[in-house]
């Protein structure tokens, strides 16, 4: 039992993350020295990113084709509105509580961004946010290879059928597999970085810098429950469901990935059920798969949510213009993530290659909590499971009395 329990992942990164504090507080000397350890592995990531994101776009456009196009048309639109959704929700949460503010100078403090640096700007026009995406497209070669995985992901979809098309998109799947095989590999050393970023953390700036970590998880937490209240519990009225009886009726799956991490182990029995509640077998096992890279509201919030308290614990501050810029970048690589665990780590990664203005090196802290992320999961499963409704219903594939019995709901006929 003691191999088996120091076999977990979970474990692992909690006596990682213990044995940095305990070397901040004792050794502080030494624990500046480790720093090099989380910067490496946040290094490591990095250089990987461009051709992560450019696979996973890819494989995912890809298999967006589908025999309905008014369908796919409708599952594209509900997909981004949702991102939209939850990005504007997280920003403002973040804004207005402001987790990473406070902490003196920053234990992070850096220059500010040449964004920042520039003549101030008090009012946002459409021709300044022209020229600097225009900027990020032009000089950032990542923005460029998203696009270039959009554009073939694209193309493959509308070939579909062709065999070079199906070959190609065979070959895009089988990369991918070997890509999240080696991403499981780097995976391994996060504790080892936790270790080095939270030592350093403390052995520099003392214990006091872990309290906005602790602030960063209870707004993440806040804003997960105010994306359910505010937006899925209407969206599922929309639908003529209560989103309360819909949890209760999930609550295996929801209990399978909070304690595993692992959203596509409940994929299965996620489909089958919506199933059950009356949804089109053929539309709920496309919405639920393509939502599982297109529509992961909870990994949307902790984008945004972490790309503003890293900026706000640098002692950075984010214009109106920088602020719209991260919302536009974010809404970009949100196509990136994934139900593979650490996905939402990995797209951050990749959206501070991007905006400009927030320590790379910064991100490695956010190892330290990763594990309490349970929130962000359970908003996934949670937000899929409503758009699986919302899209049926709004497809016309959705047995509303079916759906009644089901979860003990009263009929509404239309």
């Amino acid at each position: 039992m003691p191999t088996r329990l120091l076999r977990s992942a979970t474990l692992q990164l909690l006596l990682a993350i213990a044995c940095g504090a305990l070397l901040g507080l004792f050794e502080p000397p030494i624990a500046v020295e480790m720093k090099p350890l989380s910067d490496g592995f946040i290094r490591i990531i990095g250089s990987i990113m461009p051709f992560m994101m450019f696979l996973l776009i890819a494989s995912g456009v890809a298999s967006l084709q589908v025999r309905q196009r008014g369908l796919a048309r409708k599952i594209l639109v509900y997909f981004q509105t949702m991102t939209l959704l939850a990005l504007l929700l997280g920003c403002l949460i973040a804004e207005l509580l402001q987790p990473g503010a406070g902490v003196g100078a920053g234990p992070l403090q850096i220059p500010l961004a040449p964004l920042e640096n520039e003549t101030a700007r008090t009012a946002f026009s459409w021709s300044a946010m022209g020229n600097v995406l225009g900027r990020a497209v032009t000089q950032n070669p990542i923005l460029q290879i998203m696009f270039a995985g959009l554009l073939t992901g694209a193309l493959i979809a509308r070939a579909k059928g062709h065999p070079t098309a199906d070959a190609l998109r065979n070959l895009l799947e089988k990369t991918v597999a070997v890509l999240f095989s080696v991403l499981k590999l780097i995976l391994r050393f996060a504790p080892l970085a936790a270790f080095g970023a939270i030592a350093y953390t403390i052995g520099k700036f003392g214990p006091a810098s872990a309290v906005p970590l602790l602030k960063f998880v209870a707004v993440m937490y806040l804003a997960s429950a105010l994306f359910v209240l505010l937006i899925l519990t209407p969206v599922a009225q929309a639908s003529g469901a209560s989103i309360w009886q819909l949890i209760i009726y999930l609550k295996d799956e929801l209990l399978l990935v909070t304690f595993t991490g692992s959203l596509i182990a409940a994929l299965p029995s996620l489909i089958e059920k919506m199933q059950n509640l009356g949804c089109n077998p053929q539309l709920a096992r496309l919405v639920l798969t393509t939502g599982y890279t297109f529509n992961l509201n909870g990994s949307n919030l902790y984008l945004i949510v972490a790309a503003v308290f890293l900026a706000q614990l640098s002692g950075v501050h984010l214009s109106g213009e920088q602020i719209l810029t991260l919302l536009l970048i974010t809404l970009v690589t949100s196509l990136g993530s994934t139900s593979m665990a650490g996905s939402a780590f990995f797209t951050l990664i990749a959206t501070l290659n991007l905006f400009h203005g927030v320590p790379l090196e910064s991100a490695g802290l956010l190892l330290g909590v990763e594990r309490l992320m349970k929130c962000r999961v359970l908003t996934n499963v949670l937000g899929n499971c409503v758009a699986c409704l919302a899209i049926a219903r709004w497809q016309k594939a959705l047995d509303r009395e079916t759906m009644s019995d089901v979860i003990q709901l009263p009929v509404h006929r239309s």
